[in-house]
């Protein structure tokens, strides 16, 4: 009862049951840019400016899109899907979408404390008891993980929402070594994984971009008592309308999969596969991290719930409290600057329990944002953007390694601000 009646003192709107909110798609209205505040000119210019990454051969092709105030003002797919067969890229192409993934744990998380069925400051072991014991390395860049001592502090789920927890990231040569993520595993063997080894420090003592969110999504299924994939449908996908959103493309979804592209010596976009087993295979793993492919207006669906206050089609998806927890940061300020930076934008970012970097100083972004915005990307060159301020939410999709493509994502949002013609004072 103890979470249950948290949740109440706080005020939150409890979820209704299972398949209770509407399952259609959420649609947005198009309309003409200046009926939104803006400029139909400037979205010219934005087309122009992803059209010459595409020309000069920094990505294959890109959908994006502009949604203000709820309404639709842009959305264009340019270049090609596939440039060996000539494919143009269609709006509904299909997207790996990488680490984009982790703020949909992360929301299935907080709508589970929104609903009193666990607390984000709840130690971990409560629900994964296997990381009652787990130690920490004595040096976080030792190999050995014999060379560790009793952590101080327990893990809580906060930690793991804002990647304080100590867990390490699936590229770190210690979890490679001791073969931690592999598609051949099962998320619960994984996770597992990561539970053998020790942490790379204490608790609440540092930032470090990890393996927090499959972590997450193995609490999700002991509370839920749902497989991961069953819960995104009921929970998320269903109630949002995010009809493109698997972890395995089969069937007709094939023919929409973006091809991913890095360029060789010369710099020609040649097709690169990042992962062992592509998404079109079978596979153990449901990655809550890295596992998901999706559609642009698929995560315009998502990300338009937390300028919506958290109503998807009337009905209440989660409490206004929950989409705050979401949006702002939650990383102490004595672990601050993220990453020990000193320049560029994790030096100005927080990170939020939602699983979004939160832009606490524009100006080190190098790029139009707004304060408070809140956004994150993905490996394969994908990105969006959540924009109270402006009540507006952008996005690019494109699939190319490295994800950079020579800044298309950032020139790209740079010039969808520069198209707004009323621009709301924060």
């Amino acid at each position: 009862m103890r979470n249950r009646d948290l949740a109440l003192i706080l005020g939150f709107a409890f979820l209704t049951p299972l398949g209770g909110v509407a399952q259609s798609p959420v649609d947005f209205e198009r309309v003409e840019p200046a009926s939104v505040g803006m400029s139909a000119e400037g979205l010219q210019r934005v087309t122009e400016g992803i059209q010459a990454h595409i020309d000069a051969g920094d990505i294959a092709g890109a959908v994006a899109a502009v949604v203000r105030d709820g309404k639709l003002a842009y959305l264009e797919a340019l270049g090609y899907r596939d440039l060996e067969a000539a494919d143009p890229m269609p709006t509904d192409a299909l997207f790996r979408t990488y680490s984009m993934t982790r703020p949909v744990t992360a929301l299935g998380i907080v709508m589970l404390h929104d609903e009193g069925a666990l607390d984000v400051n709840d130690p971990v072991q409560m629900y994964l008891p296997q990381f009652a014991d787990q130690e920490v390395l004595r040096n976080p860049a030792s190999l050995d993980p014999e060379d560790s001592r009793p952590r101080q502090g327990d893990v809580t789920i906060a930690q793991l929402l804002t990647h304080t927890s100590g867990i390490g990231s699936r590229s770190s040569e210690l979890y490679r070594n001791h073969s931690v993520h592999g598609w051949d595993q099962t998320l619960e063997q994984v996770v597992d994984n990561v539970a053998r080894l020790p942490l790379f420090e204490d608790p609440g003592t540092i930032y470090r971009y990890g393996m927090h969110s499959e972590v997450l999504g193995r609490v999700i299924e002991e509370v839920s008592g749902l497989p991961l994939e069953q819960f995104y449908q009921e929970r998320i996908f269903g109630p949002l309308g995010m009809t493109d959103t698997v972890f395995r493309v089969v069937g007709e979804r094939r023919e929409r999969l973006a091809t991913v592209y890095r360029p060789d010596e010369g710099g020609q976009l040649r097709p690169h596969e990042m992962e062992t087993i592509p998404v079109t295979e079978e596979r153990a793993l449901t990655s809550s991290g890295v596992g998901l492919v999706s559609s642009t207006m698929d995560f315009v669906r998502f990300s338009q719930l937390f300028l919506d206050d958290g109503v998807v089609n009337g009905e209440r998806l989660i409490s206004s409290e929950a989409v705050r927890m979401m949006a702002e940061n939650g990383v102490p300020d004595d672990l601050l600057p993220l990453r020990g930076a000193t320049s560029g934008y994790w030096a100005g970012s927080g990170w939020s329990l939602g699983g979004f970097a939160v832009a606490m100083d524009p100006s080190t972004y190098g790029h139009t944002v707004s304060p408070d915005e809140f956004w994150w990307d993905g490996s394969a060159g994908t990105r969006f953007w959540i924009d109270p301020h402006e009540n507006m939410v952008t996005i690019i999709n494109a699939q190319v390694s490295p994800a950079s493509g020579n800044g298309f994502r950032e020139n790209f949002k740079t010039l969808v601000y520069e198209a707004i013609e009323d621009r709301r004072a924060p």
